[in-house]
């Protein structure tokens, strides 16, 4: 059970108040746990005078905890990719009656796009490469049950590609058509794959991998765009930009 005791006089002297929460990893969930947490951290640090925590809702009791630290009137900051089910229903039930503000998603980050062609630019740097040549895969998840997934991964892609004019981008899912496996063929040596995932779990460790061993992919691999080294900055201006309402 969570505390409904008010918090302390620390807690009241900050600014605000932020729970970062992610899905995690239910069949282990101490390691997102972890992960999560290191995140937060990192946009805390950016935040001197607000008291961010996190919470993953496949860890027992996470989020009930940070409510005892921060209070119930906290900003939450979905750690997701799509306002999809999980950011619209089960996140609502984890909250329950308490007042918090939830926040958009991550995914639907105005600035993501932005991001996302920035970190390109200085891969395409690196490589020696010229974004008219490369090819980029962007690698997803997909829902079998909403087409909000898809159409906000999409949306990002058709945003990114008015920044950077590859000479193709593809999109490939882990749930529905086109399937990874399917997108990641034939993409040539001058290629990267982007993972459009918060955090780099099993998704991104065991399905979007094997896709790649799969298609033989030979371009740049990166990390999930949630582990990108501008992320925290990101959502730390997020939260702290943020509209409560009264």
């Amino acid at each position: 059970m969570y505390s409904t005791r008010s918090p302390s006089r620390k807690a009241q002297a900050t600014k605000g108040r932020a729970i970062i929460v992610s899905h995690g990893q239910p069949s282990d969930p101490a390691p997102a746990d972890r992960a999560l947490a290191a995140f937060a951290a990192r946009v805390g640090a950016r935040l001197p005078h607000w008291q961010v925590t996190s919470a993953t809702l496949a860890a027992p009791g996470a989020l009930d905890r940070a409510f005892a630290q921060t209070g119930e009137d906290a900003l939450i900051y979905p750690m997701f990719m799509t306002n999809g089910w999980f950011t619209r229903d089960a996140l609502h039930q984890a909250i329950g009656p308490r007042h918090a503000h939830v926040l958009p998603p991550f995914g639907a980050e105005q600035g993501l796009p932005d991001l996302a062609a920035e970190w390109l630019r200085d891969v395409l740097r690196r490589q020696g490469w010229t974004a008219s040549d490369t090819r980029l895969f962007v690698a997803a998840h997909g829902s079998g049950r909403s087409k909000q997934s898809a159409q906000d991964t999409r949306a990002f892609a058709k945003m990114l590609a008015r920044q950077l004019p590859f000479a193709d981008i593809r999109i490939g899912f882990v749930e529905e058509e086109p399937f990874l496996s399917d997108m990641a063929f034939d993409l040539g040596r001058q290629s990267v794959c982007l993972p459009f995932f918060a955090a780099e779990g099993g998704h991104v460790l065991e399905d979007v991998h094997e896709a790649l061993e799969l298609a033989q992919f030979e371009g740049v691999r990166l990390p999930p765009i949630g582990c990108a080294e501008a992320a925290p900055a990101l959502v730390a201006r997020t939260i702290e930009g943020a509209e409560v309402p009264a």
